[in-house]
């Protein structure tokens, strides 16, 4: 697992150990950030179910000013903070323990709006609706933003309120939602 374009191209990531999360395919990321290069510079990006925060240190390798990494599993910020590091992103970065399932109340602290966000949650465990939900709920989303989830090419996030699916595209057994505000 590495960065791969930017100022860190070819850095080296470390994973979490075990089989608790599930890092974003390079083939996968590398065709994300293809198709929302716009979105990037400047950007205050939240990485949603960070697990070891390829997604938000690609973003900030590629001119996004600050992201925000949220997961609740200890062992994944660790490897995260490690990460973001390791590309000396400390001073863009910041990471947050948060139960993600029950809220977004940690995103009440940050007053810029999102312009991009990342989600990666476990496959078939509704986790992507509930966040979307809460996303919305927050209110933390920019006008023109931008939501990219990623999730078993077999299902599909439901839009809330709020927010409208413009586009999935299929990779294997993967699959990338994107979403926009109304």
């Amino acid at each position: 697992m590495r960065i791969i374009g930017g100022e860190r191209r070819k850095k080296k990531l470390l994973a979490v150990p075990g089989m608790a999360t599930r890092p974003t395919a390079d083939r996968v990321k590398e065709t994300l950030f293809n198709i929302i290069q716009n979105h990037i510079r400047g950007a205050f990006v939240l990485d949603l179910f960070s697990g070891t925060g390829a997604l938000g240190l690609e973003a900030l390798s590629r001119g996004a000013d600050h992201c925000l990494f949220v997961d609740n599993q200890r062992q994944a910020l660790e490897t995260c903070r490690k990460n973001i590091a390791a590309c000396g992103f400390e001073e863009r970065s910041t990471v947050t323990k948060w139960d993600i399932a029950r809220n977004l109340g940690c995103l009440s602290r940050y007053p810029a709006r999102l312009d991009l966000v990342f989600m990666d949650p476990p496959y078939r465990k509704g986790l992507a609706d509930l966040a979307l939900a809460h996303l919305i709920q927050a209110g933390a989303l920019a006008p023109e933003g931008l939501v990219v989830v990623e999730h078993a090419a077999d299902e599909s996030p439901a839009a809330p309120d709020g927010l409208a699916l413009t586009e999935t595209r299929h990779y294997g057994s993967t699959a990338l939602s994107f979403l926009s505000p109304l």
